[in-house]
């Protein structure tokens, strides 16, 4: 299922559904003072910076990300980018809910006339772990499974917010040939309420779920985006340190921007990104907690220098790395793929000129037209069906 690019009417029913979301997790309170201080961003500042470098500042000295982008994609990165620095995460996180996402979900399905989804989803909840199960057939084994990790700086995100793009990543399995693809989307534990190891603890045993369901690693292609890539180099990372479990290692490992190395110097806020490095050190801080050291390699994998690990750590495909050249995160990520080519295993580097955080995922939902709004799924699933024969 393939839907269109969000329209302003989605957004307002968006506003719509978020809007007692806030009032019943957050509070009138908090909420009006929260909105009452963005308001001179969102009257002054706003306006003022959007006009002036979009209509009268040359081409050449706008900011990469505005040079390629529409009006309404600029707009919209710019709000994200003032959400990102100044918005409390446990605003953000009512954002992202399944209580706002899902309805939003299925109105977008209803606006272009499904009234339920040609693929089914359902939720498993066990002591472990928590996730979302996509099926094309429930009733029939998987010929190939994706292990998916949301983002969402370990501190917001659900797998329902990003249940949009799976279903068009599943749907564009079966377009490539898979007769029953599926896929699994941890919903892992958030901060500050747990910490590592927690995460990486549910990320092993939804993981062993998986395998338990299809029987092959060779079937399996791990992935996410952001901090949920982060959660799976890490288990790639503990599956290769135990010599019991090499043999369960998947075929092939997703990137979408990952944040390889936590609490780094290297990542600094660049002009067209939306991250921010405060707001990414003040995340990742809570992530580690206080028992750990912030450079162990499985809280935070960009500290591992040891080639001999990450050849162990490798899936038997490779790895597909997708990010921007303008990210925050950009310059440790090249670092990572520079360490994995040292190493010696299969690398696929897709580095988009000009383009910004997780924007496969984004662009799913701005992209102007079809061809980039599913470019990013394409160029994934184009490497899966190569990498499994």
């Amino acid at each position: 299922m393939i839907l269109s690019q969000i329209s302003f009417l989605d957004c307002v029913v968006f506003m719509i559904f978020l809007s007692p979301q806030l009032l019943l997790h957050v509070g009138l309170l908090e909420t009006s003072t929260w909105v009452l201080g963005a308001l001179p961003y969102l009257f002054f500042q706003l306006p003022y910076q959007f006009l002036r470098e979009r209509y009268f500042t040359e081409k050449t000295y706008q900011t990469p990300f505005v040079q390629r982008s529409t009006a309404f994609q600029d707009l919209v990165i710019r709000c994200v980018r003032y959400a990102f620095a100044f918005m409390p995460a446990y605003i953000g996180r009512v954002f992202f809910s399944k209580a706002v996402a899902l309805p939003f979900l299925r109105f977008r399905m209803l606006r272009h006339g499904y009234l339920r989804s040609p693929l089914a989803w359902k939720e498993l909840n066990s002591d472990c772990f928590k996730g979302l199960w996509i099926f094309t057939d429930e009733s029939r084994m998987p010929d190939i499974v994706v292990y998916y990790c949301h983002g969402g700086g370990f501190s917001m995100g659900s797998s329902y917010f990003y249940l949009e793009f799976l279903l068009a990543w599943v749907t564009l399995l079966q377009n490539a040939g898979y007769t029953n693809p599926a896929l699994f989307a941890l919903e892992y534990k958030l901060v500050p309420e747990a910490t590592y190891p927690i995460q990486v603890q549910e990320a092993f045993n939804g993981y062993e779920h998986v395998l338990s369901i299809i029987g092959d690693p060779s079937r399996i292609c791990v992935g996410g985006d952001s901090a949920g890539a982060t959660l799976i180099i890490s288990l790639l990372l503990y599956i290769g340190e135990h010599p019991e479990y090499r043999t369960r290692c998947p075929a092939l490992s997703i990137m979408i921007s990952p944040w390889v190395t936590i609490i780094s110097d290297e990542n600094r806020n660049t002009p067209s990104d939306y991250l921010n490095a405060d707001s990414l050190r003040r995340y990742g801080r809570q992530y580690i907690g206080t028992k750990v050291k912030q450079d162990d390699p499985l809280v935070s994998p960009g500290n591992c220098k040891d080639l001999r690990k990450w050849r162990l750590a490798s899936p038997s495909s490779g790895w597909l790395f997708l990010f921007g050249s303008e990210e925050v995160l950009g310059p440790e990520t090249r670092n990572l793929i520079d360490m994995l080519q040292k190493a010696e295993v299969a690398v696929d580097v897709i580095e988009e000129q000009g383009s910004i955080h997780a924007w496969p995922v984004a662009a799913l939902y701005l992209g102007e037209n079809r061809e980039e709004r599913l470019k990013g799924v394409c160029n994934i699933v184009k490497v899966m069906r190569q990498k499994f024969k």
